[in-house]
């Protein structure tokens, strides 16, 4: 998604969240990547939030500009609970997206995070769609 108004995308999907009946706290990121630190509607899975997110913001992003009618999310997503008293931190680590990446890509951050808490993942379908 380069050249596109990225803070006016994390709005819209920060509206869908609202929309939800949740909480959007922050909405952020890269051109290759968004973080959405968010309260979950209490009827609702996750599988079935991030499904509602990605089909209504593609739609969206779809209409904004004929470069784009070909957009579509990648299958994959990953969810963490997150403590209350870690919101801070976590707010400003998706804030200073740009910053942070300067010295690590994203592909590397999130295989760095996987192991340090232990979390199996197959390289094979962790970034590759057609896995």
């Amino acid at each position: 998604m380069r050249n596109v108004d990225l803070p006016r995308i994390f709005q819209y999907i920060g509206g869908t969240i609202k929309g939800l009946n949740a909480i959007p706290t922050e909405v952020g990121g890269m051109p290759d990547h968004i973080h959405i630190l968010t309260t979950l509607p209490k009827l609702m899975t996750v599988a079935d939030f991030v499904r509602y997110i990605k089909a209504n913001s593609s739609k969206w992003i779809r209409q904004l500009d004929i470069a784009y009618k070909d957009f579509a999310w990648q299958d994959g997503y990953g969810a963490f609970s997150v403590s209350p008293t870690l919101l801070g931190k976590i707010i400003n680590y998706i804030r200073r997206q740009e910053e942070h990446h300067k010295k690590r890509t994203f592909e590397d951050e999130y295989k760095l995070f996987l192991k340090h808490y232990g979390i199996a993942y197959d390289e094979k379908f962790a970034f590759n769609d057609e896995g």
